[in-house]
Formats: structure tokens, C-alpha cells, sequence
């Protein structure tokens, strides 16, 4: 217990664990989207992938709770930086982005608010009851059948979800400032983590600006796609009848 409170409460291991927590999500990120990427490969691909999750409690249980510990690490030791470097120097630089502070990085906490709100959006969106969205109703309510077994139509809650302009336009808001908080977090992680030197610190950020923009291209490809009737126009009209006829009589009624 001292030893996490002495961590904590110097500002050099609170960058350490920003850093560490922010490789941990950086991983998530990454494996979140391969999974996600499946959905080009049609309804049973995005469907195993899902029910896969599903059946396997203790792995899934086991992440979540390891998310919710990195994420709740990540913010609080950010916002507690971010208020001790105000507090050292009440008075901003004469001229912004001195001592080569950089755009993205002026940004960071910013983005990073955004990008929590947007995550609370999204498991609203797809893991909590939303009726309503698409006008269509329940986003639960979509089943299909597995091989042989009756398990959440996943990618249908896909392709109905993103097919509605201001959600397609609110994940690519969302992606924009994931790609702007890596941009700047994954060069300062390997400095936080005591990785960085004079002669491999140009790679670190080639590195950094490489991966922001491909996983900004990856996530966006999904709803861009969607949107766009690229993928999924046949199978939406499809999802609309099987969850008008799963919505329960009275809901139909207030609508």
C-alpha cells in the first residue's frame, strides 16, 4: 500500500502509471479493432466474434474490470498533472507551443474528455437498452441463429446503428480526437516509461503519428462504410422487419 501511494503521489510515477495504463488501452484499441474489422467479412464473421465474448464470462468480466481500473488510472493521474503543471506556472507561455510543445499535445486532456464520453455513448449504444434509434426500436431485440443457437445479431446493430447520419458523424468526431491524443500519448509514453534517447526518439514519433493515423483510418472505415450503403444496404432492410416483429405490441403503440 505505501509503495502505490508513494507511486502516486510523486508527479514522476504519475506519469509512470499515465504511461502504462495509456500502453494498456493503446493495446485494447488496437485488438478492439481487429475485432470490429470483421464486419467486412459478413453477418457470421462479427457474430462468432461476438458470441465468442459472450461465452467466455471470465475472460470478458476480466477486461472490462481491468478497463474500468486503466481508465480510471489514466484520467485521474492526467487531470492531476495537468492541475499541478497550472499551479507551477499560473501564467501560459508568451508564445503557444514553445519549448516544443505541440499542438496535439495542447489538446491532450481535451481530447482525452471527448473520447471517455464518447465510450460511455458507445456502450449505451450497443451493450445497454436504447429503444428508439433508427426509429426501428431495441437494439436487444435483434437475434440471430449461430449454428444452431439463438445468439445477439451483432452485426445488424452494426449496420442499423451506422446507417443513422448524426451517430456515423459522432464516432467520426470521436476517432478524430483518438487520433489526436495518440498522435501526442504514445511518443510521451515512451518518455514516461524512460524509453526515449536522442537517437531513436525521431523513430518513437514516426511510430506514433503511423499508428494514430492507421487506427484512425480503421475505425472510421466502419461507419464511413456502413453510411454509405458500402456494406450491409441488403441486410438492414432485413434487421428493420425481424425487429419491427420482435418489438412487443405496446411499444409499437407509443410510438
Amino acid at each position: 500500500m505505501k509503495l502505490i501511494t508513494g507511486i502516486l503521489g510523486s508527479s514522476l510515477g504519475k506519469k509512470f502509471v499515465m504511461a502504462a495504463t495509456g500502453a494498456g488501452l493503446f493495446l485494447f484499441v488496437v485488438g478492439h479493432l481487429v475485432g470490429n474489422l470483421q464486419v467486412f467479412l459478413g453477418p457470421e464473421a462479427i457474430n462468432r466474434y461476438a458470441h465468442f465474448l459472450k461465452s467466455t464470462p471470465e475472460l470478458l468480466w476480466a477486461v472490462r474490470l481491468g478497463m474500468l481500473a486503466m481508465v480510471t488510472l489514466h484520467i485521474v493521474t492526467a487531470v492531476q498533472l495537468s492541475a499541478a503543471n497550472k499551479a507551477a506556472r499560473p501564467e501560459g507561455y508568451a508564445t503557444p507551443g514553445a519549448y516544443g510543445c505541440s499542438w496535439q499535445s495542447r489538446f491532450t486532456l481535451v481530447s482525452g474528455l471527448v473520447i471517455l464520453a464518447f465510450v460511455l455513448y458507445h456502450l449505451a449504444h450497443f451493450t445497454v437498452m436504447l429503444p428508439g434509434i433508427n426509429g426501428v426500436g431495441d437494439f436487444t431485440l435483434l437475434k440471430t441463429t449461430l449454428h444452431g443457437e439463438t445468439v445477439p445479431d451483432v452485426y445488424a446493430m452494426m449496420i442499423l446503428g451506422f446507417q443513422v447520419g448524426w451517430v456515423c458523424l459522432f464516432y467520426l468526431v470521436a476517432q478524430a480526437m483518438l487520433f489526436v491524443h495518440l498522435g501526442h500519448g504514445l511518443a510521451a509514453m515512451f518518455q514516461s516509461l524512460g524509453l526515449r534517447d536522442q537517437a531513436c526518439f525521431p523513430r518513437i514519433q514516426c511510430f506514433a503519428r503511423a499508428a494514430s493515423i492507421a487506427i484512425f483510418i480503421g475505425y472510421m472505415l466502419i461507419p464511413v462504410s456502413i453510411y454509405l450503403r458500402v456494406i450491409g444496404a441488403d441486410y438492414a432492410e432485413k434487421a428493420k422487419s425481424s425487429l419491427i416483429d420482435a418489438t412487443p405490441a405496446t411499444a409499437k403503440e407509443t410510438k
